[in-house]
């Protein structure tokens, strides 16, 4: 069968790309192998997000007092209750992304797994299909290391058909999946254990802000064990021994689940790209260029594939990139973004561009600007004062390189400083703001007054 553009995968790039593409007169397929929606839908940002906001009512429930707000008896967790509303918001989006594909008379919904025969040609069950322009957007999957294969552990995807709350879940991965997942689950009642090769959890941020995570996290709770540089792990009967030391006589640990949250990895190993000119790097991810183009010109690569982002708002961005090439008068690019995201622990890490680490590395000549939660009236008056907030300015431009910020709603207020960036203006502008009192986000200002040099 012969079509105008071929989308492989529906996740948060080729949904809305088949809707333009479709909009725009060109009949298009769209082929999916398994639910639609992609990770965000399925695995990811609406599944995870929801049971995060059920653990922090469970929390806030708990831990009121010093606000004077006292909870007589027990708070019962109902988790079958807070799975089924997972479950019901999960599948109102599939529902509506099905619709609007089955509805329209330019797209064709091809189900199944799809296998390149040659750079035009994809085969689907045996039934093959050509197009002139072709988009590959098959996302990645969870990561299994060595000494885990015969293991019954659980990833992103499996531990979300859990119908109940693990007792002793052991999470081996101290990184942002990791992380959403031991608190939820220690907030709605298992002893939680994490296990990581480094010196301190989420490896790409800055010293400090990784261990004030540390202690926020063993304030409630969890324990952390750091510089596990031999793990392994085995059925033991009920329950798993996972040995985190190369020490043989050490003791193992034992739980009752295991999480492996040790990153992930392309879904480009059995799309039969050996067939095609189009190249991979040597992490599986599709190479692409500024207007995301692979080294074959009428094909594309979009979203976790091609390693350029990660996060369901690159790849919604990975969309805009080459629609734009394809029907806009302005062009966007890759070039362009600026890398930023969340992990939605409590309270929040929020990031945009570069922190300490990253501006040594390029010898950039820096000021930076920090606050402690702890100095900020709002934070004080909601009683959530753990975390901090850094921006990082170039000395010789007064342009923002960055921002860290470790606090409650941090995931918010970051966007004034991902704004500021783009708009490509020092950051004197936010400086001479007002900002409405009381908020957080009013100390961004203050904060910016006493810029100190970035040693």
């Amino acid at each position: 069968m012969k079509f105008d553009a071929i989308i492989i995968g529906s996740g948060q790039a080729g949904v809305p790309l088949a809707s333009s593409l479709a909009k725009n007169g060109l009949k298009t397929a769209i082929i999916e192998k398994g639910q639609l929606g992609g990770t965000c839908v399925n695995d990811g940002c609406t599944p995870t997000k929801t049971y995060v906001a059920s653990a922090r009512r469970t929390y806030v429930a708990k831990n009121s007092e010093e606000l004077g707000v006292t909870i007589k008896g027990e708070v019962i967790v109902d988790f079958k209750k807070i799975k089924s509303r997972k479950d019901k918001i999960i599948q109102d989006s599939r529902d509506g992304i099905n619709k609007m594909l089955t509805e329209n008379d330019n797209i064709t919904l091809i189900k199944g797994t799809a296998k390149f025969l040659d750079d035009n040609t994809v085969e689907v069950d045996g039934k093959k299909y050509t197009a002139d322009k072709i988009y590959i957007n098959v996302g990645g999957r969870p990561r299994i290391p060595d000494g885990f294969k015969d293991v019954d552990y659980l990833t992103n995807e499996s531990i979300l058909e859990l119908n109940e709350i693990p007792e002793h879940l052991i999470i081996v991965g101290g990184g942002y999946i990791g992380l959403e997942f031991a608190q939820m689950f220690r907030r709605f009642g298992s002893k939680v254990t994490i296990l990581d090769r480094g010196e301190t959890l989420l490896k790409h941020e800055d010293e400090d802000i990784a261990k004030e995570i540390g202690e926020i996290f063993k304030n409630e709770g969890i324990h952390i064990q750091l510089n596990s540089n031999c793990i392994s792990a085995k059925n033991v009967g009920k329950h798993i021994e996972v040995t985190h030391e190369c020490d043989e006589n050490a003791d193992p640990i034992k739980g009752t689940h295991l999480l492996l949250a040790t990153g992930r990895i392309p879904n480009t190993d059995k799309l039969g790209l050996e067939n095609t000119n189009v190249k991979l790097n040597d992490k599986g991810y599709v190479k692409v260029n500024d207007a995301l183009k692979t080294t074959v010109d009428h094909i594309w690569a979009l979203g976790d594939c091609n390693g350029e982002g990660g996060f369901t708002h690159t790849s919604y961005n990975d969309f805009q990139i080459v629609n734009s090439h394809l029907f806009e008068d302005k062009k966007r690019n890759l070039s362009d973004r600026y890398l930023c995201y969340a992990a939605f622990i409590d309270p929040p890490i929020a990031r945009v561009g570069m922190n300490t680490h990253d501006i040594k590395e390029k010898g950039i000549k820096a000021k930076v600007a920090s606050m402690p939660m702890s100095n900020i009236s709002r934070a004080k008056e909601m009683g959530e004062t753990q975390g901090k907030l850094k921006i990082f300015i170039d000395a010789n431009s007064n342009k923002i390189l960055g921002a860290t910020f470790l606090g409650t709603r941090a995931d918010e207020y970051i966007h004034l400083i991902i704004d500021t960036m783009y708009a490509d203006v020092p950051y004197t502008v936010i400086r001479d703001a007002v900002h409405i009192h009381p908020t957080v986000s009013e100390l961004i200002p203050t904060m910016l007054e006493n810029l100190e040099d970035l040693n």
